[in-house]
This record gives structure tokens, sequence and C-alpha cells, in this order.
């Protein structure tokens, strides 16, 4: 898969184009990026992604927009997956946020991309004010030559397919209703780093991973399995949140101890997969009480797993 900056298309070939942030590929974005890959195969033309960066609500209001399910970083493998042949990233800033609706299909889609065939979600609004919409391609489609198709809501167990309804089940603590949307475990991929030692410390070593002040779509301790250690993955009792006993900190961080694994993982790149929430974050009155806590929740792992062996597969 290519990855470009921006959305001019270095060769001039034209494409079958999809739109959209794609934040945590759920089912309804896997739907449709095999639709468009179907009809990039049918053409015998590139299937291609246009995204941002970043998301255009923290553009528009930093303060108040939503968790991120997946990081850039993040997104473009889970991209790659489903025979995308191009990714197109496009800044998010001023200059491309006021593009009106007209500017956006000839800027774009015309002179940028070369779009034959364009595949969006019968949500899609783009252009300033987000004026722009399905009936605006289709008829920048008939008189350009390029042919317009939105697909309909996916719906799971009765629910549409979104990246809101993940980060609300997210928030609520339902990891199977996550997974259910998302067609697999929700996990959360970062390189080990250094940490203050203190889960050694207290007997309880940790693989730490930084959020670097992205703000995680969950909170709480979880039993999650560990991907990029050892061939197989690996059980373990994870902690997101701000560490209240230990003074807090200053910006979120992902915590694991591993149940059967005493390296240290320093540098390595790790997916951490959560299946199944213990509880919420909370402060001890001392880390004596904290260190008895983690026992707990390290033996409620345990069982857990247990319970459930097939988290472990895969």
């Amino acid at each position: 898969m290519q990855v470009f900056r921006g959305f001019s298309d270095p060769d001039g070939q034209p494409c079958v184009l999809t739109i959209g942030n794609f934040d945590g590929l759920h089912l309804g974005h896997q739907a449709l990026l095999g639709l468009l890959a179907n009809e990039a195969g049918e053409q015998g033309l590139p299937a291609s992604v246009l995204t941002f960066e970043p998301h255009p609500r923290e553009y528009f209001a930093p303060g108040d927009a939503p968790a991120r399910l997946t990081s850039l970083r993040e997104k473009l493998p889970l991209l790659a997956g489903r025979r995308v042949d191009r990714v197109h990233v496009q800044r998010f800033d001023a200059r491309f946020a006021h593009l009106d609706a007209t500017e956006f299909i000839d800027a774009v889609l015309l002179r940028g991309l070369k779009v034959r065939h364009l595949l969006v979600g019968d949500d899609f609004r783009f252009g300033d004010g987000r004026a722009g919409d399905f009936a605006l391609l289709q008829a920048a489609g008939r008189q350009h030559g390029f042919s317009v198709e939105a697909m309909p809501t996916l719906a799971v167990s009765g629910e549409r397919a979104s990246s809101s309804a993940v980060r609300r089940a997210l928030d609520e603590g339902d990891l199977v209703h996550a997974a259910r949307l998302l067609g697999r475990p929700y996990g959360v991929v970062g390189r080990v780093a250094h940490g203050d030692r203190l889960g050694r410390q207290i007997g309880f070593p940790t693989l730490n991973l930084p959020f670097r002040c992205r703000r995680p779509a969950l909170s709480g301790v979880f039993a999650v399995t560990v991907e990029g250690l050892e061939t197989a993955r690996l059980p373990g009792v994870a902690n997101v949140g701000w560490r209240p006993t230990a003074g807090g900190a200053p910006c979120p961080r992902l915590e694991v101890h591993l149940l059967d694994w005493r390296g240290d993982g320093y540098g390595q790149r790790v997916q951490v997969n959560f299946f199944h929430k213990l509880r919420d974050e909370r402060r001890f009155p001392s880390l004596d009480a904290l260190k008895a806590q983690i026992a707990c929740d390290t033996a409620a792992a345990r069982n857990w797993f247990l319970q459930h062996p097939d988290a472990l597969l895969g």
C-alpha cells in the first residue's frame, strides 16, 4: 500500500475513491472498503482512500473532540489489510477546512485525484460548513464523468456501526459490544517506554505505554492480551488512567502487568487487546492498599482467562 501526503496523485492515474476518517475501522468501514476494493478491481484502477489528520473535530473543537480509537499509525496497517492500494493523508487545516463544496469537487476529486468512481457513506457531508451532500456529488458526477455510490448503514445487533457507537461501548466498559462493532477486540498499539519502576518496586512490574496526552477511549483496569513480545498472545492485567495513588500523571498512561512473562520489553512495539473490564481506576490510601488491590486484579484476570481460553488464541 502506498501512502501520500495530500490529495495530489503523483502519476496522474484515475482511481476509485472513498473519503472518511475511518477511526477504529469498524465493521461499517470494513464493508465500505470491501465494496471499494471490488469496484477498483472491476475497473482495473487503484482502490484509494482520502483521510484526514488531525480529525476534523480536533481542528474545529480541540477541547471537545472525541477520543481517538486509532492513531494514524494504527490506522494505516488496518487499511492495508482491507485491499486498499493508496491512502492520501490530507492535513486538515484552515485552508482545507474553508474549501467550499464546489472547490472541493474541483480541486480534490477532479484535478487532484481524478476520480472515476466515488463511494461514500450515506451520511457523508463535505466542504465549508458541511454544505456538500450526496445530491451535489451526483450532479457533479453527471457533469464531469464519474459515478457516485452511497453505502447504506450497516447495523450490528440492531445498532448502527459507527465510531461513536464504539466509543460509547468502550466508555461504558462493554468490551464485548465494542468487539462486536469492530469485528475484533479493541486494541492499542505503542512502544514500551521506561517508567518510574513503581510497579517493579511493589512486586508487579509493568510494560508502560504512554498516550502522549492523547485522550484514551477507555479507562480503568482490564484483562488484556499483549502481542509483539512472543509468538503467542500473553495474558495480563492493565490499568488505563492517571495513576492517582502515585501522585497522578500529566498524561494518561497504559500500564500492563503480564501474568506469565518477566522480561521488560523496552523499545518493543506491542499491541494490547482489551477483553474484559475488571473495575474503574480509583485512588487508594497507600501503596500497600494499591498493592493488595493489584493482587486481587491479577487473580481476577487470571480467573477470567481460565474461563475464556479462546482469548489467548489468534
